[in-house]
């Protein structure tokens, strides 16, 4: 009979140390993590005093090479992120806004004396860092910003406000885009410091999804900064969105996690709840439902395995990751509503982790491109016509 969810045996074709980041994730998902995520989820807070040891075991901007990170190639990367959203989408969504959001754009687009100043301490969780793009009126129009950026001086003011920012409130600097004219080409990046006059965060409140996480807004009154604090090679749209890619790479596999997670906790309640006499695991619907979590999970994580093999090789297309954040959310989100319909009752209730995850990714099926949104890139690329306009 087979055991566990790696149903093609994709295991083997990891290395040794894809394997070894993969199991240091999971050790400290399991031995640090879970025991605090339900009591953190139900007070909408963020175990804070975990971050230093996730900085410790090298998970923030690991694939960049220098400044103190790990350097790890982008399959290991993602396997640690499917680990930590085996735990909670609000813990890997921690990682992705350290590493793709904010360590890659100032690694990117940031001068050598930004990379040497901030790098390494974010690294370290020394630092704590956010990324400020979307705006209450400009999610999936990210091009349609309002904050503004003036020069004066020797200096930057900025104006604006921005939402929905994971780690808002805790973060010591913002990587914030503006508009310095009217188009989409005049956006830049800027580093705000925590503390600046003219900037303040407001922590989101009433939240029923990525409870354990800190989302934020993010003002900007008359907030003046230096001008070294620029991202000097940041020009126009394709910058932030760039980060973006960075990031929905690294959620098309920590979605893989929620739904591996999801997918173990249905079939073992399932061997165990009797009705009518016998393990409900016997009964024809509850087998589909179980076949179809596992067939889902095992495409899944061959989509997101060859994706990062592409990565690696310098081949990847932004399309391709949105077909992967699509499908792999998309799917995750449905195996967490089949795994709650296995658990009956008992799915809505927090001894289990399966409403937590089916609450996460509703969040996680929107940020960073919505579902819709990614079908629209990839119609795009296999078309030629654009649907956006």
């Amino acid at each position: 009979m087979f055991e566990g969810w790696d149903f093609y045996g994709l295991d083997d074709e990891l290395t040794d140390d894809e394997r070894a980041v993969r199991d240091a994730a999971k050790q400290f998902v399991d031995k640090r993590f879970r025991p605090l995520v339900t009591e953190h989820f139900r007070k909408g807070t963020f175990p804070m005093q975990l971050v230093p040891e996730l900085g410790e075991l090298g998970f923030f901007g690991a694939t960049i090479k220098g400044y103190d990170c790990a350097g790890l190639n982008n399959v290991a990367y993602g396997l640690m992120l499917r680990e930590l959203e085996r735990g909670d989408s609000g813990l890997r969504s921690f990682a992705s806004v350290q590493s793709s959001l904010v360590m890659y754009p100032i690694w990117r687009y940031g001068s050598e004396a930004q990379k040497e100043k901030w790098l390494p301490q974010l690294a370290r969780a020394k630092k704590i860092g956010c990324f400020g793009l979307t705006e209450p009126d400009f999610g999936s129009d990210p091009g349609g910003m309002r904050t503004k950026a003036r020069r004066d001086g020797s200096s930057w003011v900025l104006d604006g406000a921005k939402m929905w920012i994971t780690n808002g409130s805790v973060a010591d600097v913002a990587v914030v885009w503006a508009k310095t004219g009217d188009s989409p080409d005049s956006i830049q990046g800027f580093l705000v410091e925590k503390g600046t006059p003219g900037f303040t965060t407001h922590n989101i409140e009433g939240k029923f999804s990525l409870r354990a996480s800190v989302t934020s807004e993010l003002a900007f009154d008359g907030c003046r900064i230096p001008a070294e604090n620029v991202l000097p090679e940041s020009h126009g749209l394709g910058a932030p969105l760039s980060c973006l890619n960075q990031a929905r790479y690294g959620i098309a596999w920590g979605a893989v996690g929620a739904a591996i997670d999801c997918y173990e906790c249905a079939l073992a309640y399932a061997k165990e709840r009797k009705q009518f006499d016998r393990p409900i695991a016997g009964f024809q619907l509850v087998q589909n439902k179980l076949v179809v979590m596992l067939t889902e999970i095992t495409k899944a994580q061959a989509l997101v395995l060859r994706l990062g093999r592409l990565k690696d090789l310098d081949k990847l297309r932004p399309p391709q990751v949105s077909m992967a954040k699509r499908n792999n959310v998309g799917w995750a989100l449905q195996i967490a509503r089949m795994a709650r319909d296995v658990l009956g009752a008992n799915g809505i209730a927090d001894e289990y982790p399966v409403i937590r995850h089916m609450l996460n990714l509703e969040s996680v099926n929107t940020y960073e491109g919505t579902y819709d949104i990614h079908s629209l890139i990839v119609g795009r690329d296999i078309t030629g016509l654009d649907a956006f306009h």
